[in-house]
């Protein structure tokens, strides 16, 4: 029997600070201030891997701790090979990643280290800028939006409504804080509670067609709410796997950010008459919600108990979004 010394020890996880956003958004400046902050560095071994070249430089003298700052400059040499060598050879205890804002964040996630883990992710970005962004590169800010703990908008105007900055933060993420940093650099945060269009303590939950998107993402992140509730809402019959007799597949085709991103957001119905429809079908469907395994689902999900179901002309806008 082989004893513990024959034994390979696990990797230490490593815990990834990720700060993402754009140009002038104020990244390198927060970085600078964390690692000279004795409650944030306490003598970690840390490695800091800049992807984009901003208007400021860091001040590594200033640094509490031993830091090692590596620049990376092209989003292909950004692979797991890369990142497994700088594990192997620098040994951080922790690592902190200033992403580059034109690249995607898929690139960082499928290259990490399976002992890397993202601890907190911030995304930062200068509020005269980031409407236009967001206008104009709508994929790159939804990117950046969708997964953060924190998103901060310096250089705020304190005289502006916060409204569409907030709308388009919630469009894609409905949990992270937002911070309004003034130009004396005074921090409010974002107190709006965004109220749901639909009411989910009704008798049956209705959803007009231009909130199905907010409906499903909400039924998906709170599913318990539902379980036993009656719904009803526009729908669309779809291609799925793992169904059974007497049920399909119902939903919309649903757009995150963009065009490219398009899928459909389907839901398992179950009825014991299957309705007469065929693929691509639009009806109004009234069905009782019920969390269950299913083997279309890789965990326990919505379960929908048709209850009616009427065909129906399409929405005006077939494709579901978040406004």
């Amino acid at each position: 029997m082989a004893g513990p010394e024959n034994k390979q020890a696990l990797p230490q996880e490593v815990p990834v600070y990720l700060f993402t956003g754009f140009l002038e958004g104020g990244k390198t400046r927060f970085i600078q201030e964390s690692l000279q902050d004795k409650g944030f560095d306490s003598g970690e071994r840390t490695l800091l891997l800049v992807c984009e070249e901003g208007e400021l430089e860091y001040a590594p003298e200033k640094f509490r701790g031993k830091v090692e700052i590596l620049n990376l400059d092209d989003e292909d040499a950004l692979t797991p090979a890369y990142l497994a060598e700088l594990d192997r050879s620098r040994r951080p205890e922790r690592v902190l990643v200033e992403y580059n804002g034109m690249w995607m964040l898929d690139t960082l996630y499928r290259a990490l280290p399976s002992h890397w883990s993202v601890f907190q992710e911030f995304c930062f970005a200068e509020a005269g800028s980031f409407l236009n962004y967001n206008a104009n590169m709508r994929q790159l800010v939804y990117d950046k939006l969708k997964s953060c703990d924190l998103v901060v908008f310096n250089r705020f105007d304190r005289s502006q409504d916060v409204m569409p900055w907030h709308k388009i933060v919630r469009a894609a993420n409905r949990a992270c804080d937002i911070a309004y940093e003034d130009p004396k650099g005074k921090v409010r945060y974002d107190e709006i509670i965004d109220p749901l269009p639909f009411d989910k303590n009704a008798p049956v939950i209705e959803v007009a067609d231009r909130d199905y998107a907010l409906w499903y993402r909400d039924l998906v992140e709170d599913m318990r709410s539902y379980n036993g509730k009656t719904v009803r809402f526009k729908a669309q019959s779809g291609v799925g796997y793992g169904l059974r007799a007497g049920e399909l597949l119902v939903g919309r085709p649903l757009m995150n950010c963009c065009a490219a991103d398009v899928a459909f957001a389907g839901l398992v119905a179950q009825s014991k008459q299957p309705p007469e429809v065929k693929l691509g079908d639009w009806f109004i469907l009234t069905g009782a919600v019920r969390i269950a395994r299913h083997p279309g689902y890789e965990k326990p999900g919505p379960v929908l108990r048709v209850l009616d179901l009427q065909p129906a002309p399409p929405p005006e806008d077939p494709v579901a979004s978040f406004y």
